[in-house]
């Protein structure tokens, strides 16, 4: 199975077994939002944890950067709000801010950032078949993790043939490019789902027919010694400290 956001790379971050470093995004990313959006030091001492562990895995911050930008929609989201927020107003440069839709904004952007970059240094560093692995080692229900596997395994299939109905749609002469034209593509997007349903069927039928029982089998691998889950702890407790220190000098 692959994952278009691993990056291939030696260091002490990619050694770690995953179910460690799922569990410190996942304490990490609630530390950050709970923490008041008041607190504008707490932030930039969360993103500094975030850049160490990201030199620490040998992740570029223009690949983070870059990667970064599906939160986009957010950030617009985030720009509106000073000039659609009620109450008390600020001027700047000539234009009337919502101090309530100021930090509304700041909010959004902080924490939303903060989530994804850590999130996609989770995904630099372990491998979907790994991360699978540690979900299940985290005893995750099984039905999410099946679903997720093959969800992972045939969305490149589905993309190919969504590519392949496109190609042959071009060969015949037919582009739709306009709103009224929307059939082609309706229809094409219903022959898709018939295709895969049929696709799945066949497929669950095989696996019956090897001796699946509800279950995939168990994945024989040792979990986490003790001293990565000691290494991993460091990113959430550092940032709940950085947080208890800005609520205590605030």
């Amino acid at each position: 199975m692959k994952n278009s956001l691993h990056l291939e790379r030696e260091s002490p971050v990619h050694r770690l077994s995953p179910e460690v470093k799922i569990v410190a995004v996942l304490l990490f990313t609630v530390v950050v939002v709970v923490t008041p959006r008041e607190e504008f030091a707490a932030f930039a001492g969360y993103a500094v944890l975030v850049a160490i562990v990201a030199a620490l895995a040998r992740v570029p911050a223009g690949w983070l950067l870059k990667r970064a930008t599906i939160e986009l929609p957010f950030v617009l989201l985030a720009v509106v709000l000073p000039f659609a927020g009620h109450g008390e107003q600020v001027e700047w440069l000539g234009m009337s801010l919502s101090v309530e839709g100021l930090y509304g904004a700041w909010n959004i952007f902080a924490k939303g950032t903060l989530g994804v970059l850590a999130s996609l240094l989770l995904a630099a560093t372990t491998t979907t078949r790994d991360l699978i692995i540690g979900l299940d080692r985290l005893r995750c229900p099984d039905v999410i993790t099946q679903i997720m596997t093959f969800m992972i395994r045939y969305l490149d299939v589905l993309a190919d043939d969504a590519r392949r109905m496109r190609i042959a749609r071009l060969a015949r002469g037919y582009d739709p490019r306009f709103l009224w034209q929307v059939k082609a593509f309706a229809v094409g997007i219903g022959a898709l789902f018939l295709r895969s349903y049929e696709r799945g069927e066949r497929v669950y039928l095989a696996m019956l027919s090897r001796g699946y029982a509800g279950r995939m089998p168990a994945t024989v691998s040792a979990p986490a010694p003790p001293r990565e889950w000691l290494i991993s702890s460091a990113l959430p407790v550092a940032s709940a400290g950085i947080a208890v220190a800005a609520l205590v000098l605030a």
